[in-house]
Parts: structure tokens; C-alpha cells; sequence
């Protein structure tokens, strides 16, 4: 029988947004030298504000209330003793309680460390690190170690992916010793991989399916070294809960309201229901009943023939970013060599089939992954759930584009405490059904106060006010002339309808389980302003912003199932020394610079951490922290640098705060960068492999103390 989960007490030539140019193609398939795929007339909230809709401090932070449960690292249930090594993976009742985690992290009291551009990962005195899983390391029971001259896509399958990104880690057994490692692998990168690369094209079909191999997720057991901070994985012949999932071959379900229409249906799956694989899966979030999610974002650069795709279906198509005018759009994977279907000519409704929220059951290896039609189709960056005071579930989800949407999902049922089997089953349905909302924001500051520079208006503070536009709830389409599976299908088509308001790249989006405020990565937007695109607003409030901001939203009377809000931006990036930048009226010369802020977490204590990805302050991307609360408020410091080319990814505080996990992803790279000739040869003195890597105090104290 298998437990269910407790969560622990526990550069070359730049491209866009400060990236490698590389790392533009293989990331998001160039998306930056594309046409900004929003091309709705959408007021922006200068047009808002200057209209008089403008409402100031109607309900400010503080007005919250108590939470029922906190989520990812912060929640709390309890678990079942680990089953014997000879015990086959089961589904078993499950063994978690709801519970606000209990505060053991204090003040942020560790040294930061200054930017740098070594080929290493840094951290403060005080801590050590180690790397925990690599790719190509065994994760199924036999697999083989990494062998560059004769990979194949059996032997991925059973290996580590690449490009670590989202990391859950949930506790197996009551003991904190033992946990499961969650992991997502976004995306590939075949000039790192194969020796002897010329080109996507002139890739072997083997070639093409060991990177469709690499994609999806990795399920690993670790074990806690010696009462530590640090984390090794398990190794033996009987693992029953290691697992690959992959864009290869994992069958998957649909749920939800849209399962099943036209939309989804295929010639291999003529009821639209079970598609094949997940792929360039992002960032995600551990549920209060111990699943995790995973975001399928930059889907679209997966796909060739759009040009012959139905008439009807090119506009749908082109919102998402593909392209309907080349055969083989610049940056294709290639993959419709290996699989037809990747081939829009000849399978038009296969994309439609990618870019959903995906749960898995880390606990029942034998369970089939759910993508959940209910939380709508975009470039999801993750999805992170809390349980509300009426005990629904609300998920928090970032569309990553220029000038695209915030959203949030409320269940139509409610959360059940509790170990029982039927609770656990009825958990699991949480996801299938409820109500779908949109942002649209609004400042409170005159709109020529707004000029784009960055310069805080007369009320001190870039902040508004906002309401939550419902979509479709259940069945029923809120969006005139569209359906409601049509508007979960193309639900960037639906906010464009209902005159959404336009971010700056809205990534990871993360309710506090203290405070219940919501956290959201504006990661940057470097045509805000430019040419004829939006220019600036109180929330997006810099032109050309290349270095992001967070955006901080406070739901009214403190429920986050509500459908009005305020907001403000606590920090916006970039060097503390330049005037556009703030971070919350905190002494500016005693915090680190960041920039292009990605994913963030939360400590016991409610500190905010923030990783980035494409640094433009001509440092490596880093993991930093910050107090939210108090007059400790905006003292950002900067805890970890990652190596030369590498994005900072997770992270990941343990329940007890004694670990953070963070994933780098793509170390070394680097435009002309190879096997034979890398930019980066971390973690082993060799080639460059992304890794999950876990840090701890060395004393055994909190993360951050």
C-alpha cells in the first residue's frame, strides 16, 4: 500500500529580456521577434483611469482574516508510515489534514552574497549545497547512467530529464526522513546533448525521440542524510514510486467541461479525451490533498504545417503563437519527423491538446496524469491552489506572454480534511469543475503621473484596485458567442473578449498561507510602450520594462474566492542605484539588485523568495529573499548566484525550513556553446547537465536565519 503525502515540517550574444539568444530559440522559440500574439484593442489602465473608474484604499493589506490551509512547502497533514521495499504502489486512502504551517523561520539574518559571473553555484557562509539528481541520472529501477555516445529514448525514459524546472518535494513517512522529489523538464537543448550537432534538422529520428523523452516530469525518492538539511536520492532495485513521464509516450486524461469536444479530438483519439504526452512543462504547485500541478507552457514552437491548418482554426491558432503563415516556422523542433502528429496540415486539433494544467498523483505511480480542461488552455506558467474559508479550492495561474492575463480557478466543491479514502478521492476532483475568472486592474494615480519612467506617483505607491471577470463556471459561458468549451480551449481569445488588462508577463503566481495576499512574477516586457504596443499603466508602469516587477493582490475581506481586490507592486526591479526601481520605501542601498523575477515561494515565516531568469544587471541569475510583512518589508538579499548561462528554478522550502531546493536549468547556455566545447562544465567538471541542487545551513538552523 502505498502512503499518501504529508508535506515536510520541514553568455555570449544577448538575445531578448537580457537572455542568450540561444536560449530565446529553445525557450520560447523566439517569441520575442514574433508579433505580440495579444492583438485585442483592450483599454490598457491609462485609458481606465483617465475614463474615471478610479476607486482609492478600499480594502488595504491587513484586512485578511485566518486561512484554512496554506499550500506547496507551506501546508501541513499528516502521513503514513513508508511502505515495505517489496510493497506495489497502490491507491490508498489518503493521510492529510488541513493546517496552517506553523512559523519556525525568524528575520532574513544571512550575509548577501554580491553578483558574480562564476561558472558555480554560490551561497552565504554558513550554508553548503549539493546537486541531488542530474540529468541522465537512473531514476527507474535498472536504468542505465549517462552515456552520450549511445543515448537513446529507452534510456532517457528511465533517466532524469533535462532542464529541471518546477520542484515539489512531499514528505513519505512520519519521520521527515524520507520524501518524494517532483520535478518538471521544460525544454531541450540538442547542441548540449548530442556531440556532433549541426542542427536541429540533420537530427536523427532516435535523436528527435530521446528529447521528446527528456521532456515531462521525473518522480524520485530521497532520503534525508543524517538528520541534515541535506537530501541524497534513494538507490536500489525496488523504487515504487520512481517515475517518467514523458511527451513521448505517457497517456494522459481530459477532465473537466471541455473533455471531449470537437476541439480535442483527433484521428488517434477520435473522442477527445486521452492525448499523449505533456511538453514544455514550466513551473507548478503542490495541492493541500499532496498532487502536483505542472504548467504546459511554450507549447506552440512543437508544431510545423500551420499554413495548411483549417481557415477557421488560423486566428485561434496564431493567438497562441503559431505560426499560419511557414510551413516550418524558424526554431521548430522538428518533432513531426518522429510523430506525424505534430503536423497541423494533417492534425490541426493536436496543439489544442497541449497547454493545460496537468495533475499527477506522485503516490500511485499506476495513476494516469490529468490535464484539467477546467482551469483553461494557455501558456500556463503554473497553477498554486489554496483552500478559502468557505473551503473551496482557489488556483492562482499566470499566462508567461507579453501583455497577457492573470487568472484565477474556484472549485464548485469544497476541500474534505481528513485521511479517509473517500476524502482523498473526492480531492482529486477538486480541479474538474468551478468557475473561471480573468483580472482587470486599475490604478488609483491620475494617468499623466504614469509617464513610464518608473518614478512613483504623488501617492508614494504604484497601486489600484481590481476586479476578477468571470469566464465560464461549469457548463455555462459567461463570454458572448463563445461556449464553454470553447472558451477553456482558447481561453486567451475569451480575455481578449471580456477586456482583460494586458501584463507584463505574468509567470508564477503564489498565495501567502499566512496572509492569504497573492504574489505574482511580472518577469519583464521589453516592447511595453514600443511602437505601437500598450504603453505603461500603474500596474505595468515602466516602458520597455526589461527588469520586472512583483505584483502583490489582496482579495476583499481577506477571501480568495472573492471577485474584487486591491493590488500594489512592493518591489520593482533592477538596480537599487537607478530611480525607477522600489522596493517597498526600503533604504535602497542596503538591497541586492535583481532582475527578471521568475518563480517565488514562501518560508515558514512568510518571507518571500524570488528566483530569476535573464538577469540584465550583467550577473548570473540568482535566488533572493525579503520579509513581506513589517518594517523589514522590501529588504531584498540576494541568498544564491547558479552558474554561467543557467536560469534559477524552483524553489522549494522544506515544511521544517531546514532545505531549499532550486533547479538550474540550462547551465552554459550560450550561442557557438557545445558538448566538445561548453560555456559551462558544472556540476562536473565535464559538460554542462542541468540539476536539482538542495541547500542547508550548516549549524541544522532555519533556511534564511
Amino acid at each position: 500500500m502505498t502512503e499518501r503525502p504529508r508535506l515536510l515540517p520541514l553568455l555570449g550574444q544577448a538575445g531578448h529580456s537580457g537572455r542568450d539568444s540561444t536560449t530565446c530559440l529553445y525557450r520560447c522559440g523566439n517569441a520575442c521577434d514574433h508579433p505580440v500574439p495579444n492583438e485585442s484593442d483592450n483599454p490598457y489602465l491609462g485609458d481606465v483611469v483617465n475614463a474615471g473608474i478610479s476607486r482609492r484604499g478600499v480594502v488595504r493589506a491587513g484586512a485578511v482574516g485566518s486561512l484554512v490551509l496554506g499550500l506547496g512547502a507551506a501546508a501541513a497533514s499528516p502521513a503514513r508510515a513508508a511502505p515495505a521495499a517489496s510493497a506495489a504502489p497502490a491507491a490508498a486512502a489518503p493521510a492529510r489534514s488541513a493546517g496552517v504551517r506553523k512559523g519556525k523561520a525568524g528575520p532574513l539574518t544571512f550575509k548577501a552574497i554580491p553578483p558574480n559571473r562564476l561558472d558555480s553555484l554560490i551561497v552565504p557562509n554558513g550554508y553548503d549545497s549539493a546537486v541531488v539528481m542530474r540529468w541522465g541520472d537512473p531514476v527507474l529501477p535498472g536504468a542505465p547512467a549517462l552515456d552520450l555516445a549511445n543515448q537513446s529514448a529507452r534510456r532517457q525514459s528511465a533517466q532524469f530529464g533535462y532542464n529541471n524546472d518546477f520542484v515539489g518535494v512531499l514528505p513519505l513517512g512520519r519521520g521527515g526522513r524520507r520524501a518524494l522529489l517532483v520535478v518538471n523538464h521544460e525544454y531541450t537543448n540538442e547542441e548540449l546533448m548530442f556531440p556532433g550537432f549541426t542542427g536541429l534538422e540533420a537530427l536523427s529520428v532516435e535523436q528527435l525521440k530521446v528529447a521528446m523523452a527528456a521532456h515531462g516530469l521525473s518522480v524520485v525518492e530521497l532520503e534525508r542524510v543524517d538528520g541534515t538539511g541535506r537530501w541524497e536520492p534513494v538507490r536500489g532495485h525496488r523504487l515504487p514510486y520512481n517515475r517518467r513521464i514523458t511527451a513521448l509516450e505517457t497517456p494522459f486524461a481530459f477532465t473537466g467541461p471541455a473533455a471531449g469536444s470537437p476541439w480535442l479530438r483527433t484521428a488517434a483519439d477520435p473522442k477527445g479525451t486521452t492525448p499523449i504526452g505533456t511538453l514544455n512543462n514550466c513551473s507548478g504547485g503542490v495541492t493541500p490533498w499532496g498532487t502536483v500541478l505542472s504548467g504546459e507552457e511554450n507549447f506552440n514552437q512543437y508544431f510545423v504545417g500551420g499554413d495548411g491548418a483549417p481557415a477557421e482554426l488560423k486566428p485561434k491558432l496564431a493567438r497562441y503563437g503559431i505560426s499560419t503563415t511557414a510551413r516550418v516556422p524558424a526554431g521548430s523542433r522538428r518533432w513531426e519527423r518522429a510523430q506525424e502528429r505534430f503536423d497541423l496540415t494533417l492534425h490541426p486539433n493536436e496543439a489544442h491538446r497541449f497547454g493545460w494544467v496537468v495533475e499527477v498523483d506522485p503516490f500511485d505511480p499506476d495513476s494516469r496524469p490529468r490535464k484539467h480542461t477546467a482551469l483553461g488552455r494557455l501558456k500556463h506558467e503554473g497553477a498554486n491552489v489554496i483552500v478559502a474559508r468557505n473551503g473551496r479550492v482557489v488556483a492562482y495561474m499566470g499566462d508567461d506572454e507579453r501583455f497577457d492575463y492573470l487568472y484565477k480557478f474556484v472549485s464548485d466543491r469544497k476541500f474534505l480534511a481528513g485521511d479517509s479514502a473517500y476524502a482523498w478521492r473526492h480531492n482529486l476532483t477538486l480541479l474538474e469543475s468551478g468557475t473561471l475568472y480573468v483580472a482587470k486592474v486599475t490604478g488609483d494615480s491620475p494617468a499623466a503621473e504614469i509617464d513610464g519612467t518608473g518614478k512613483l506617483p504623488a501617492d508614494g505607491t504604484f497601486d489600484g484596485t481590481g476586479t476578477w471577470i468571470k469566464l465560464v463556471s461549469g457548463n455555462t459561458s459567461y463570454v458572448p458567442g463563445m461556449t464553454a468549451a470553447e472558451v477553456l480551449t482558447f481561453t486567451r481569445l475569451a480575455g481578449d473578449a471580456v477586456k482583460a488588462t494586458k501584463m507584463d508577463r505574468p509567470e508564477d503566481v503564489q498565495p501567502s498561507p499566512l496572509t492569504g495576499k497573492v504574489y505574482a512574477a511580472m518577469t519583464n516586457n521589453t516592447n511595453r510602450g514600443v511602437g505601437t504596443n500598450p504603453g505603461p499603466d500603474e500596474a505595468n508602469p515602466r516602458n520597455a520594462n526589461k527588469h520586472g516587477h512583483i505584483f502583490e493582490l489582496v482579495e476583499d475581506r481577506g477571501d480568495n474566492t472573492a471577485e474584487s481586490f486591491t493590488w500594489s507592486l512592493p518591489i520593482v526591479c533592477g538596480d537599487p542605484a537607478d530611480p525607477s526601481t522600489y522596493f517597498a520605501g526600503y533604504d535602497k542601498s542596503a538591497v541586492s539588485p535583481i532582475s527578471c523575477p521568475d518563480n517565488v515561494a514562501f518560508d515558514s515565516a512568510g518571507n518571500l523568495w524570488i528566483s530569476t531568469d535573464g538577469n540584465q544587471l550583467d550577473s548570473n541569475d540568482g535566488l533572493f529573499a525579503t520579509a513581506i510583512e513589517g518594517s523589514e518589508r522590501g529588504h531584498l538579499k540576494q541568498f544564491l548566484t547558479v552558474p554561467y548561462g543557467a536560469e534559477t528554478c524552483g524553489p522549494f522550502i522544506t515544511g521544517d525550513d531546514r532545505s531549499v531546493f532550486v533547479a538550474v536549468q540550462h547551465p552554459g547556455e550560450i550561442t557557438g556553446a557545445s558538448v566538445e566545447k561548453p560555456a559551462s562544465t558544472w556540476p562536473d567538471g565535464d559538460f554542462a547537465k542541468p540539476a536539482v541542487v538542495v541547500t542547508w545551513r550548516l549549524d541544522g538552523g532555519p533556511i534564511g536565519g
